[in-house]
């Protein structure tokens, strides 16, 4: 079974996606998607700088990407390597002029970075981190609080390590750590609901429960401390067979949405923009990176949730067709919107970061 889901993964599209060729991606009626990057192998997390310079993450490569739009066409100039040599830097974000990199083992930032795409800075070192690769890659972002938020994952597909399993947040200048959310085995991307300022996140669900469980999760996190259930309890409900026996799952805040199981829940990002029509404003799409160890394939999508009074009323698809019968053709990663709304989206598996806009006419 793993060997026929390897098989599946490395079919040919793994030799980049070309902007002429996206008639297989499907959207609602008056979007479009078009590749705005190429040639960005293993695209993960995104940032943009105050001078619209967009930063793209890597997590196997040890690079940092910048590109730049000097026509304003939507369409960025061929990318350049800014950063090489990194550990895992998965995680981005832009404060002040400043390009803040979660590596593996540290966050550090680049001051005035925009000014020096040519030749960086020296990075100031803010924060150390644990160094365990497992679950090790970062994801990074300033909060409506001013503070650095970073997830640190489980070392583990089920275990209890102190230390791990949470998301921090700390000072600008890493300083003042605390615990904002725990029993969170793995997240790689959260959000601020605009409204009321509320943290959003994923988490990928443990593995070798079965192909259909535990669900993954959409969490929501309104204060400092709560507990998600990791690794006691999974999706609210789900004793874990070793680490449950004892516990309660009452004691953990649920999800507030169940994911499909192995769907790998990935980026997550409030509509923010005035581009797409209103009844998007607000809510959150959820890039699924897609299953890797499911004997029927699953994920492979940008979903989105419609909330409503701090509750998900539904979730469906909102881009579809990365995953199909001959292989699969693309694993989105980030999300992120740009100034003009338009909505970005890396994808780590074609190498490209992709630009969604939206033109009733079209």
């Amino acid at each position: 079974m793993r060997l026929m889901l390897t098989m599946l993964l490395i079919l040919p599209w793994c030799a980049g996606i070309q902007a002429d060729n996206l008639t297989f991606l499907h959207l609602p009626p008056g979007f479009r998607i078009e590749v705005a990057v190429s040639g960005v192998e293993d695209a993960r997390s995104l940032a943009l700088g105050e001078d619209g310079t967009l930063f793209i993450a890597t997590r196997r490569l040890g690079r940092v990407y910048a590109v730049t739009d000097r026509d304003g066409d939507g369409r960025f100039d061929p990318p350049r390597i800014l950063l090489a040599g990194l550990r895992m830097p998965n995680g981005l974000a832009f404060r002040d002029g400043g390009l803040y990199v979660a590596e593996n083992h540290r966050i550090v930032r680049y001051d005035r970075i925009e000014q020096h795409l040519d030749r960086p800075p020296e990075p100031v070192l803010l924060a150390r981190l644990p160094t365990e690769s497992h679950h090790g890659w970062r994801y990074l972002a300033f909060g409506p609080d001013g503070r650095l938020y970073v997830a640190i994952g489980a070392p583990c597909n089920i275990c209890n390590e102190a230390g791990f399993g949470t998301l921090i947040r700390m000072r600008p200048d890493g300083s003042e750590r605390e615990v904002m959310a725990a029993g969170v085995r793995n997240s790689v991307g959260f959000d601020w609901q605009p409204e009321s300022g509320v943290l959003w996140f994923s988490d990928n669900g443990r593995d070798w429960l079965g192909d259909d469980l535990p669900p993954d999760e959409l969490n929501r996190a309104t204060q400092p401390g709560m507990h998600f259930g990791y690794p006691f309890c999974h999706a609210g409900d789900i004793p874990d067979p070793e680490y449950g026996r004892d516990q309660s799952c009452a004691r953990f805040t649920p999800p507030a949405l169940k994911l499909g199981a192995h769907v790998a829940p990935l980026g997550v990002r409030f509509y923010t923009g005035n581009q797409f029509p209103a009844e998007y404003h607000g809510q959150l799409f959820i890039a699924e990176h897609g299953s890797w160890n499911r004997s029927e394939p699953v994920g492979y999508r940008v979903g989105l949730a419609r909330i409503e009074n701090g509750r998900v009323r539904s979730y469906g698809p909102f881009v579809e067709g990365w995953l199909a019968s001959d292989g699969v053709r693309g694993r989105p990663v980030d999300l992120l919107v740009m100034p003009d709304g338009a909505l970005l989206v890396s994808d780590d598996f074609a190498g490209v970061v992709y630009r969604i806009s939206y033109n009733p006419s079209s």
